[in-house]
């Protein structure tokens, strides 16, 4: 039996900062707001998250600077300790670990990269690589292997010996990657990963990332300010404001159904072409079945725009990435997104 247990499940989640956080939180009650708490000298750094991540699933942390996305990812390691509520890892309650089980926790199961590259300038691509596998102490000839897979993995091969100041800001990025899979974490942790890049960088670096996820399957957890990014890379996105999870759901219904004004505020610029699924559009098969090939329901309406201009039958089959018949799509409903209603 597949266990479907989540991978990381947060129960409650308060991280307050100030003088005497775990006593003040026990006067907090659904009426204070983050102003209120600010009012008071502490900042919620969390407020009362609950979320779950499942195994392989990537999900993206979003909001403005200060809402919180990167230290609810440092509660998640325990980089910060909670105030209140709970975490669990793998089944693990992160909060009861001591200091040298939370370290062997983080150096099995967790991989993390971060804005800032981090990379020892006197250390070459190889040893930056094998840095995490020396810590841990496993043998040179070991440590060496794994760094040469990875380094190819990521698309460095043949740079093994230069330095990082001889490297480009895309290369660079690439080796803090190559470093974090070093370990073979199951759980990624990546905050802000492509910020510094230049655009077509980064988009290139958007594309190695995808095709790692896509032969690796690791659940991810990805923080970002960029909604287009968050809809490019996502399974969900948690959109966070004060502290506090304003939405998370997969990138198709944030974008059409997004549950606040400020939410709708990131989704109000977006081609919703380029973000809604052929199966997000779905409706049920009810009876008739139309003649013809069925579309990808993996397809974006902007991927499917000629054959949905083109194909003239009101409702067309979307099939699932094994083939079977998921739904129905609407042609003309299709085409208002596509086109824009009149």
């Amino acid at each position: 039996m597949v266990d479907q247990s989540p991978v990381i499940s947060c129960r409650n989640v308060w991280k307050l900062f100030g003088a005497n956080p775990q006593k003040y939180l026990e006067t907090i009650d659904e009426s204070k707001s983050y102003d209120d708490i600010r009012a008071d000298g502490y900042i919620a750094g969390v407020k009362d998250v609950s979320i779950d991540v499942s195994r392989g699933d990537l999900l993206v942390i979003m909001g403005l600077s200060g809402s919180g996305k990167s230290t609810l990812v440092r509660c998640f390691s325990r980089l910060h300790d909670i105030t209140g509520g709970s975490i669990e890892v793998e089944g693990q309650d992160v909060v009861s670990l001591s200091e040298k089980e939370l370290i062997d926790l983080r150096r099995s199961k967790m991989g993390m990269v971060f804005q800032s590259f981090g990379l020892l300038p006197h250390r070459t691509v190889l040893d930056n690589v094998a840095f995490p596998l020396e810590m841990r102490g496993q043998d040179r000839h070991d440590r060496r292997e794994r760094a040469l897979e990875v380094i190819k993995l990521v698309g460095l091969e043949g740079r093994e010996e230069y330095f990082p100041r001889e490297l480009s800001g895309g290369q660079q990025q690439r080796v803090g990657i190559a470093r974090s899979l070093a370990i073979e974490p199951d759980i990624w942790f990546l905050d802000e990963p492509f910020s510094a890049l230049d655009p077509l960088i980064r988009r290139e670096m958007q594309d190695e990332f995808l095709r790692l996820q896509g032969l690796l399957g690791k659940t991810i957890v990805f923080i970002t300010h960029d909604f287009d990014e968050a809809l490019r890379l996502a399974d969900r996105i948690a959109i966070m404001k004060n502290g506090a999870i304003e939405q998370c759901d997969t990138p198709d219904k944030v974008v059409m159904n997004p549950a606040t004004e400020y939410v709708a505020k990131f989704t109000e610029d977006i081609d919703k072409s380029r973000v809604l699924r052929a199966s997000g559009l779905a409706r049920p098969v009810n009876g008739h079945m139309p003649d013809g090939p069925a579309v990808s329901g993996a397809a974006t309406l902007h991927e499917l725009a000629r054959q949905l201009i083109t194909d003239e039958r009101p409702e067309l089959p979307v099939a699932d990435e094994t083939g079977s018949i998921i739904g129905l799509l609407e042609r003309a409903t299709a085409l208002d997104f596509l086109l824009g209603e009149d």
